[in-house]
């Protein structure tokens, strides 16, 4: 698999940073599309070794850009697809541009799979497409559920995949990751919103939404070699999807209650109103059965919640007065 052309779209995110880190460590030749902007921003990329960011191929643009995605997909081997928006309480405000970006975007790189015969596309999914579990843990049968705009774009675009394989034969194949922390993540999730109030000395008070729903945390360099297992397979079921899971159940709860030992917080929590999902919304419990794609690839999660959440914790602490972290976390959901 080394040496092997790759590109990754969303790269200059959460987990596509930690993703071409990895690949660009395991000697792919990596091309990126960052989402272009005013700033010449590379986003979370700039957290990468010089050395590492030095052999990237940085590629600014628009996941909506037909032509654009068509030309940069020439001579690639594998694409990884991340690019997409993520935020599930904007989703309310503003439906059609999740459909643009993430359902539409998909289909331009599905188009240019074809038209570049790409040897493997590896589509980015998400664990809140399967709604309130109606079993546990939750394999790949499991009804998909869209309990949000959000959710109905993921389902949108993992139905084109499908459709693409079995209408076109496109090797694409979805993964779908289950609620990835980590240094890096947005503090709109809940991990990096609790452990930034926790150390930040502007915030007296730490707030948050509700902590009963029970999630399936996966620390993102167990993630991201989820992406490159996949990848480097071989009989893989194109056009259907594998979970990327710990299978350990905990509580937002008792999340909160490890990084407060972590901590040793002594500061008051307070439930914010802002920060609640619609009752119908809010996705209760997810845990994941990631025995498919253990069974093809061996991947397991290696990264324990507590020693995941400490290396987070540890991120946090050495950035938090850096300017590359929001300056503020007084904001509504």
């Amino acid at each position: 698999m080394k040496n092997l052309n790759v590109l990754v779209t969303g790269a200059d995110g959460f987990i596509g940073s930690h993703l071409c880190e990895e690949l660009v460590k395991q000697g792919f030749h990596v091309k990126v599309l960052v989402a272009y902007n005013s700033f010449n921003s590379i986003g979370w990329l700039n957290d990468l070794s010089k050395r590492k960011l030095k052999s990237i191929e940085i590629i600014f643009g628009d996941i909506r850009d037909v032509d654009l995605i068509n030309k940069i997909s020439r001579k690639i081997n594998i694409i990884f697809h991340l690019a997409a928006l993520i935020a599930i309480p904007y989703s309310y405000r503003a439906p059609r541009s999740y459909i643009e970006t993430n359902v539409l975007g998909t289909l331009n790189i599905l188009q240019a799979c074809m038209n570049n015969s790409i040897d493997k596309l590896i589509s980015t999914s998400t664990s809140e497409v399967y709604g309130t579990a109606k079993y546990t843990p939750i394999d790949e049968k499991h009804i998909l559920q869209a309990q949000s705009p959000y959710a109905a774009s993921k389902i949108a675009a993992d139905h084109l995949i499908e459709s693409y394989y079995k209408t076109y034969k496109v090797p694409a194949v979805i993964l779908r990751p289950f609620n990835t922390y980590g240094p890096r993540q947005s503090e709109r999730a809940v991990i990096p919103t609790v452990i930034r109030q926790i150390i930040d000395p502007n915030c007296k008070k730490i707030k948050i939404g509700d902590t009963s729903p029970i999630r399936d945390f996966n620390f993102v360099k167990d993630t991201a070699n989820a992406f490159i297992k996949l990848a480097s397979a071989n009989n893989v079921e194109y056009g259907n999807a594998y979970n990327a899971g710990s299978g350990r159940s905990v509580s937002i709860g008792e999340t909160i209650k490890i990084i407060n030992k972590i901590t040793k917080n002594k500061k008051v929590y307070e439930t914010s109103k802002e920060r609640l999902r619609p009752q119908t919304s809010e996705v209760f419990n997810l845990i994941a059965s990631s025995k498919k794609l253990e069974l093809l690839t061996g991947w397991k999660p290696k990264t324990s919640l507590e020693s995941g959440l400490e290396k987070t914790i540890t991120w946090w602490k050495k950035n938090l007065n850096k300017n590359i972290i929001n300056n503020s976390s007084d904001y509504k959901i």
